[in-house]
C-alpha cells in the first residue's frame, strides 16, 4: 500500500493503521531442533533497544519534518534510550490525571480532535547493519508498545503507521532494505485519537516504551499458531486442536505435531500438509495433567514445519496447559470446580522508568504474588508484555486480560455519570478502531492457559460498540467469558458480560445483589483501594465467598504505587506524585494505591491480604489443629504444619507434622502439649503455619504460606507489692516525688506529668495530653473526615485543665488532672497518675462523653520522649502495623525495630505505625535504657513515631516533615480503622467508628528499664 502519510491520520477515526501486519500469536521458532530444545534466545531475532539519537518538539508544528530522510544529519542531536518514556529522558513533563482527559481545561475539543498546541513529538532515528545471518531474508520490525501513534520509515521510505499504546505493531522492511547501514526513523506523537481511548487512571507519558527488534523468518514460516488444548465434560480426554497459518512458500510443506509432558515425554503427535496456508491437526490425549493456579502444568508442543523435499525449515515450541473453564448454573467452574479469584489489578510500573519495566520487575511482581497468596490478575487496563503472560502460565496465576480501552473522561465527570457525548458508545465511526485493539489482544494472546477472561476495556459506559466487541471474543473463544464492568451503568447492554461485575460496591451493596435471585456470577473487578493506609475491613469481602456461591471474589485497587523518582530542591531523591511536576491538570496523590510502595517493597497491607487470600486456614487449640482446606486441587502435602507455643511471646516448644488434606475438606492434627510446659502463669499462644517443605520458583524451603494462632491463660498473677519509700515535695507550681534514683514531678501550671527522671536521665520532651486526631489517612480526606470531625483536632490542640487532686497512700502517691475541651461544655477528660515506690506510674485515662458531636478518629495520651530512645521492642500483634479493621492478618509476638522503621511509607505522610493488642512495648538507647508501656486491665493500642500527628498532617511528602528531634509515643484506648472501600467517600465501617457520646477508658503502666 503506497500511501503519503499526513499528520491528519491523527484525528482521523478511519486510519488507526497503515501497512502494519496482521494480529498474530507471540511465538518463539527457530531454525533447527537443537536451537528449540536449548531455549535459547532467537537467532531470528535482532534487538534494537539502545541509544537512540532523539529529537524532542512540544508540538508537530515546530518538529524536524524531514528528519526521516537519508541526508538529514542528526549527528547533533542528543541520544535516548529504548525502551523508555520521552517525559522520563528529561523531555517535557509526566503528568498525572485519572479520569478527565489531559488536556481539560487547555483545549476546548471533543473527540476525534487533539490538541495542536500541546501535542509533544518524538523524533528517533536508528541506524543498523543488517547482520550477517539475516541478509537475504525478509525482514521485518516489531515495536511491543509506542505511545500513542507513530510513523516508521527506512531509507527516507514510507513504511506504515500505527496506533494502540499497548499492541505490538510489526511492518516489513524488506523492500526499503540497502546494503550497509540504513537509516531507521520513528516519529512518535503523544496524543492522537486513540488518546481518547486511552483515559486509564496512570502516568500520560509517550514514546517507544517496549522493546523494538527486527526478525527474519525462514522460507515456510509459521505466522500464526492458535492452539487450544481442550478437554471434554469427564475431565479425563483431552485434545489439542492446531490451527497454523503458514507463509512463504507453501507448496507441498507439511507440519509435525508433537506434544511433551513437563517431564519431556511424548505424549502425542499429528502431521499434515499445507492447504492454501493453513494447516490443521488434532491430537488426543487420555488423562491430561491439568492446568490450575495451584498446579500449573505445562506441556510443550512441538511444531516442526518441512518443505516439499522434506527437509526441516522451522521449529515453532509453544507450551499450553489442558483446562476447561465454563459457566454452569450461573457459576465459573475451572475443572470443574468453583473459582474464587483472590485476586489484584496491576499497571506495569516502575518508580523511575514508568511503564517501561523489565523482565526482572515482572519476576518479582510475580513471585511477590505467589508468596502473599494472590492467585489472579486483571491487566488493568491494558494487555501487558508477553513476558507477564508467559510467568502466569508457568508459576500460577489467573488472568483477567484487559483491551487497551478507556473513556472514563468522556461519561463520567467528578463522579457524576453524564454520557453525553460518550465514545465509543454506539458510534459506528468509532467500531473500527476499537475492535482493531480487541483484535489485537485475542491474537497475540489466545494460547495462554493463564487467561481465563477477555475483558472488553475498562470505564467506558456501555454501548454496542463494546456489545460488539463481546460478541468477537465469544465467537472466536468458546473456552473463555467475556467481562465487562460498565453494562452496570446501562442495562440495555447487559449481554456484554458474561458476569455481574462492579467496582467498589460495599459489602450489603454485594449481598443484596447476590440474595435477589441474580442471573450471573459476581466478582468485584475493582475492590478494596488500596490507597496510602488502607484495606481496613476487607475480611467482610472474602467472607462472602463462603456464604454465596455466585460471589466469586474480586481484585484488590491495586498492586502497586504509581510514583516517580524526582529530586527536591537539594538534589536528593524522593517519589512523586501528580502534580510534582507542575503537570495541570492532575489527580495529585491519586496515583498511589498499591499493596507494595514504588520501590517493589511490600507495604504492612499486604499482611492482612496474604492472611485473607490463604488457601489453608488453621485453628489451633492445646489439643492440635484443624486444617481447612479451601483450595480447589492442593492437598498441602508440599507443606509441613509447623506449631509453635509462646509464653509471654517466648517459644518453649516446636513441633513439625506432615499434612495431607483433600481439598474442600478438613482434618485435625493432633498435636497435645505437654502439660508441664503450661504450668507457669502467664499468657500463651500456639502458632500453627504452613510451611514450604522444599524450596519453589517462588519462595525458599520454610517460607510460611498460611498461619493460625490460639491465645490462653493461665491463672492470674498476683503483682508483687512495691518495697521502698516516696518523698513528696509540694511546691506552689510543682509537685515533686521522689524515691531511689528517681524524680516524678507534676505541674499544676502546666497541667500535667512534666519530667520522668530516672538516674539522671529525663524523659519527657513534652508532656503527655489527651488527643483525639490521629494525621488523617488518604481515606480519611475522601471521606471529609477534617471537614465532618475537625472539631477533634480543637480539642486535641486547645484544652483547660480544671482540676488537679492529689492523694497520698502508704505505697504510692496518685495525681489526676480533669480537662475540659471548649467544644462542648459536656465532654471531659480525667487522667490519674499514681506513682509507685519503684519509679513506675500507673496512667488511667477517662473520657465522659456528650451527645451531638461527630465521630472521634482517636482516643489517647501522646507524649514526647529524647529522639535518642529510638529503639522500639514489641509484645503486641505484629509484626507490621494493624488496626482495629485490619488485623486479622497479625500475629500477638515480640517484634523488634526503631522508630523511624515504625513509620510506612505512605507517599503522603499520614498516621500509621499503629499496634493492636499491646501487651507491653521498651522504647530504649543504645545502652538499653529507657522505659517500657504496659497495658493495664486490657491490651492498649500504640504508635511511635519520629513525628506528632500535627507534624504529619500539615506535610505532603516526607520531604517536607522536620529534622528528627524526638521519640512520639501515643497510647490510645481506642482509634477508629483505616477503612478502605474506596477513598472518595466511603467510611469506616460502623463498629470500627468511635462514637464521642460514648464513655470511654484505658489505662497503663510506664516503668524505667
Amino acid at each position: 500500500m503506497s500511501q503519503k502519510p499526513s499528520v491528519n491520520w491523527l484525528t482521523d477515526l478511519t486510519i488507526f493503521q497503515v501497512n502494519r501486519l496482521a494480529a498474530h500469536s507471540d511465538h518463539s521458532y527457530y531454525a533447527t531442533l537443537k536451537e528449540a530444545q536449548r531455549g535459547e534466545p532467537m537467532s531470528m531475532r535482532h534487538s534494537l533497544n539502545g541509544e537512540w539519537k532523539f529529537h524532542y518538539s512540544v508540538n508537530p508544528d515546530v518538529r524536524p519534518a524531514d528528519f526521516f530522510k537519508t541526508e538529514f544529519q542528526c549527528g547533533g542531536w542528543g541520544n535516548i534510550t529504548v525502551p523508555g518514556h520521552i517525559q522520563l529522558q528529561g523531555h517535557g513533563q509526566p503528568q498525572y490525571v485519572n479520569t478527565i482527559y489531559p488536556w481539560d481545561g487547555h483545549n476546548d475539543i471533543r473527540p476525534p480532535e487533539i490538541p495542536q498546541d500541546k501535542n509533544p513529538v518524538g523524533s528517533y532515528v536508528k541506524y543498523f547493519t543488517l547482520p550477517t545471518k539475516m541478509e537475504g531474508m525478509p525482514l521485518y520490525i516489531s515495536f511491543q508498545g509506542v505511545e500513542s501513534a507513530f510513523f516508521i520509515w527506512l531509507n527516507g521510505e514510507f513504511v506504515g503507521y500505527s496506533e494502540d499504546s499497548f499492541s505490538p505493531a510489526d511492518f516489513e522492511l524488506t523492500p526499503y532494505l540497502i546494503e550497509g547501514e540504513n537509516k531507521l526513523a520513528v516519529e512518535v506523537y503523544q496524543r492522537s485519537t486513540g488518546s481518547w481511548l486511552e483515559d486509564q487512571d496512570f502516568w500520560r507519558l509517550s514514546g517507544i516504551f517496549r522493546e523494538v527488534y527486527l526478525y527474519t523468518v525462514p522460507k515456510i514460516h509459521v505466522f500464526d499458531a492458535d492452539v487450544r488444548p481442550e478437554v471434554d465434560s469427564t475431565l479425563k480426554k483431552g485434545t489439542v486442536k492446531v490451527h497454523l497459518k503458514l507463509i512463504g512458500e507453501n507448496n507441498d510443506s507439511r507440519v509435525m505435531a508433537e506434544l511433551f509432558d513437563a517431564d519431556g515425554r511424548l505424549t502425542g503427535s499429528a502431521d499434515a500438509s499445507n492447504s492454501g496456508g493453513t494447516v490443521n491437526i488434532s491430537i488426543e490425549v487420555d488423562g491430561p495433567e491439568l492446568w490450575s493456579a495451584e498446579k500449573p502444568y505445562l506441556y510443550k508442543v512441538l511444531f516442526q514445519v518441512y518443505d516439499s523435499g522434506g527437509n526441516l525449515v522451522e521449529v515453532v515450541p509453544l507450551k499450553v496447559g489442558f483446562r476447561r473453564f465454563e459457566l454452569i448454573d450461573k457459576v465459573m467452574l475451572l475443572n470443574g470446580e468453583r473459582i474464587v479469584f483472590k485476586g489484584i489489578n496491576r499497571h506495569e510500573f516502575n518508580c523511575r522508568t514508568g511503564r517501561a519495566i523489565t523482565n526482572e520487575d515482572m519476576l518479582w511482581d510475580i513471585k511477590t504474588l505467589k508468596r502473599n497468596n494472590i492467585n489472579a490478575v486483571r491487566t488493568s487496563h491494558y494487555p501487558n508484555q508477553t513476558f507477564w503472560y508467559e510467568l502466569c502460565d508457568e508459576y500460577g496465576i489467573y488472568v483477567i486480560d484487559e483491551m487497551n480501552l478507556e473513556t472514563h473522561g468522556s461519561w463520567q465527570k467528578m463522579g457524576t455519570v453524564e454520557p453525553s457525548w460518550n465514545i465509543p458508545g454506539n458510534k459506528p465511526e468509532w467500531r473500527d478502531i476499537v475492535m482493531d485493539r480487541a483484535i489485537s489482544m485475542y491474537e497475540r494472546d489466545k494460547n495462554h492457559p493463564s487467561i481465563l477472561i477477555w475483558s472488553c476495556g475498562n470505564e467506558s459506559y456501555a454501548g454496542e460498540v463494546i456489545l460488539n466487541v463481546s460478541k468477537y471474543f465469544k465467537s472466536q473463544d468458546s473456552n473463555r467469558l467475556v467481562h465487562y464492568e460498565g453494562v452496570f451503568h446501562n442495562r440495555d447492554y447487559q449481554d456484554a458480560s458474561d458476569m455481574e461485575s462492579r467496582m467498589y460496591a460495599k459489602p450489603e451493596e454485594i449481598e443484596m445483589y447476590l440474595a435477589e435471585n441474580p442471573q450471573k456470577p459476581y466478582i468485584s473487578c475493582e475492590y478494596m483501594h488500596a490507597m496510602g493506609n488502607s484495606v481496613g475491613g476487607m475480611y467482610k469481602y472474602t467472607a462472602l465467598e463462603k456464604k454465596y456461591p455466585m460471589y466469586q471474589g474480586g481484585f484488590i485497587w491495586d498492586f502497586i504505587d504509581q510514583s516517580l523518582v524526582k529530586k527536591d530542591f537539594y538534589g536528593n531523591d524522593f517519589l512523586a506524585y501528580g502534580g510534582d511536576f507542575g503537570d495541570r491538570p492532575t489527580d495529585y496523590g491519586f496515583c498511589t494505591n498499591g499493596l507494595v510502595y514504588a520501590t517493589r517493597i511490600e507495604s504492612p497491607k499486604m499482611q492482612e491480604v496474604k492472611y485473607l487470600y490463604q488457601n489453608f486456614r488453621l485453628t489451633p487449640q492445646k489439643g492440635g489443629t484443624v486444617i481447612t482446606n479451601e483450595s480447589l486441587f492442593s492437598t498441602g502435602h508440599d507443606c509441613l504444619l509447623n506449631v509453635v507455643l509462646f509464653r509471654e511471646g517466648k517459644e518453649l516448644s516446636k513441633q513439625h507434622f506432615e499434612v495431607f488434606v483433600a481439598p474442600k475438606t478438613k482434618v485435625f492434627i493432633e498435636h497435645q502439649l505437654q502439660e508441664e510446659l503450661i504450668e507457669d502463669a502467664g499468657e500463651y499462644c500456639i502458632h500453627s503455619s504452613l510451611i514450604l517443605k522444599e524450596s519453589t520458583s517462588w519462595a525458599e524451603a520454610g517460607y510460611e504460606i498460611a498461619f493460625g494462632q490460639h491465645v490462653f491463660e493461665v491463672q492470674t498473677v498476683t503483682p508483687a507489692k512495691m518495697v521502698g519509700e516516696l518523698r513528696v515535695v509540694k511546691g506552689d507550681v510543682n509537685l515533686g516525688i521522689h524515691g531511689e534514683d528517681f524524680t516524678i514531678m507534676f505541674s499544676k501550671q502546666v497541667g500535667s506529668l512534666v519530667s520522668m527522671n530516672y538516674a539522671g536521665r529525663e524523659m519527657i520532651s513534652f508532656p503527655p495530653y489527651p488527643v483525639f486526631w490521629r494525621a488523617t489517612t488518604d481515606n480519611d480526606r475522601g471521606f471529609g473526615l477534617s471537614y465532618l470531625s475537625g472539631v477533634w483536632l480543637a480539642a486535641t490542640v486547645a484544652r483547660r485543665h480544671v482540676a488537679f487532686d492529689v492523694i497520698e497512700r502508704r505505697d504510692s502517691v496518685q495525681v489526676a488532672f480533669t480537662y475540659k475541651f471548649s467544644i462542648h461544655h459536656d465532654i471531659q477528660v480525667r487522667t490519674i497518675y499514681s506513682v509507685f515506690a519503684d519509679g513506675s506510674i500507673g496512667v488511667k485515662s477517662s473520657y465522659k462523653g456528650a451527645e451531638g458531636l461527630p465521630r472521634m478518629p482517636i482516643f489517647a495520651l501522646s507524649f514526647k520522649i529524647p529522639a535518642d530512645y529510638d529503639n522500639l521492642k514489641w509484645y503486641a500483634m505484629g509484626p507490621e502495623e494493624n488496626y482495629s479493621d485490619r488485623a486479622n492478618g497479625a500475629r500477638l509476638g515480640i517484634f523488634e525495630h526503631t522508630v523511624q522503621a515504625n513509620m510506612s511509607a505512605y507517599l503522603m505522610p499520614q498516621e500509621s505505625g499503629n499496634r493492636t493488642g499491646v501487651r507491653w512495648v521498651e522504647v530504649t538507647n543504645k545502652k538499653g535504657q529507657g522505659i517500657k508501656i504496659s497495658s493495664g486491665n486490657k491490651p492498649i493500642e500504640c504508635s511511635l513515631s519520629p513525628y506528632t500527628a500535627l507534624e504529619l498532617e500539615n506535610a505532603q511528602h516526607a520531604f517536607e516533615l522536620p529534622n528528627r528531634h524526638y521519640t512520639v509515643i501515643t497510647i490510645a484506648g481506642r482509634q477508629m480503622g483505616v477503612g478502605g472501600d474506596d477513598s472518595w467517600g466511603a467510611p469506616v465501617h460502623d463498629e470500627y467508628l468511635i462514637h464521642a457520646n460514648e464513655n470511654m477508658e484505658f489505662d497503663f503502666k510506664i516503668q524505667r528499664m
